[in-house]
């Protein structure tokens, strides 16, 4: 039994009794207009005395808290890395971008990644790829090809977007932790079957798909890329057989529901930490729980500030942790 992390445990499951449920949602859903919901905001906490009445400056803000409450639990960060690759992979992708156009922008980055943008910047000015990590450093230089030479920014972002998920199934396969293992299962998978239905809806063949796709372990990626080239109902089809049927029934609904469930379903493969007791798993539970509020937050004012339907926001409200 591991002790070193019954302290920090027993701090998330107070912090959790802080987290929104589905009746918090409901009155920020309730409010009359998106002034109003930040103001709710405010009264429950959200954002500190200097941020400004700004929706994302609140998000902002809500964010740096939860990772700034993360790191004063746990010592060894180490095991939450794979939660920001994403981030991380998308540093590289602009970097790329940016040095191939010339631009000298600076603010399509995320900040707080490890390497740093600016130090991801830098190895692909100097195209010295074997100085980023080895995971990146293939990936980064194909990448680079494809959009200096030949132009092909599709081919650019597949090369990446595929290297951050089998980098992101690498991390679950080392892990000894259960809650990253079926974390990173769950993510790769979700990713591949949205790259199925964005290759069916626009004509890929089977083998662009496949090219695509990252291999997990709930998934077979030959059986979806075919599926993928005989369209959407096809892939519903399959998905029917899988662990992911409750997909082909999001999928019949709208898009936005879709990309409900996918959300949904990375919390589900993180719910069963909430009885966890002497592993970093409620830890990580807690950190995937809050950037879902933020996320589910963030869709509320933004469908407020466009003058969206209460219904038609939430049909894509995420489901919360508690």
């Amino acid at each position: 039994m591991d002790l070193q992390y019954t302290y920090a445990v027993a701090r998330v499951r107070a912090k959790e009794v802080t987290l929104f449920n589905a009746a918090v949602i409901d009155q920020l859903l309730a409010c009359r207009n998106y002034e109003q919901c930040l103001q709710f905001l405010i009264e429950k906490g959200w954002g500190d005395a200097d941020t400004p009445l700004e929706a994302e400056a609140i998000l902002a803000c809500e964010s740096e808290k939860t990772w700034a409450e993360v790191r004063d639990l746990v010592k060894d960060m180490s095991v939450f890395e794979v939660l920001n690759y994403p981030n991380l992979f998308h540093n590289l992708k602009a970097a790329i971008k940016l040095v191939c156009s010339g631009s000298e922008r600076t603010d399509v980055f995320y900040p707080d990644t490890v390497p740093s943008s600016a130090f991801l910047l830098e190895k692909v000015k100097e195209r010295a790829f074997g100085d980023l990590p080895v995971m990146m450093a293939k990936p980064a230089e194909e990448a680079y090809e494809a959009l200096l030479h030949g132009r092909d920014g599709q081919l650019c972002d597949m090369i990446i977007d595929k290297a951050c998920l089998q980098a992101i199934r690498q991390a679950g396969k080392e892990s000894g932790e259960e809650v990253i293992r079926s974390y990173s299962d769950s993510y790769v998978a979700i990713a591949d079957i949205k790259i199925a239905v964005r290759c069916a809806k626009t004509g890929k063949s089977a083998d662009f798909t496949k090219r695509a796709l990252a291999d997990c372990a709930s998934l077979s990626t030959e059986a979806l890329a075919r599926a993928a080239a005989n369209g959407v109902d096809a892939i519903r089809e399959y998905l029917k057989t899988t662990a992911y049927a409750g997909a082909a029934e999001a999928l019949e609904q709208s898009p936005s529901v879709f990309e409900r469930w996918c959300d949904d379903r990375i919390i589900d493969s993180v719910r069963p930490q909430k009885y966890e007791s002497f592993s970093v798993g409620p830890v990580v539970a807690y950190a995937l729980a809050r950037e879902n509020e933020i996320k589910t937050v963030r869709i509320i004012l933004s469908g407020r500030l466009n003058g969206l339907s209460v219904a038609s926001i939430r049909e894509r409200v995420r489901k919360m942790y508690v």
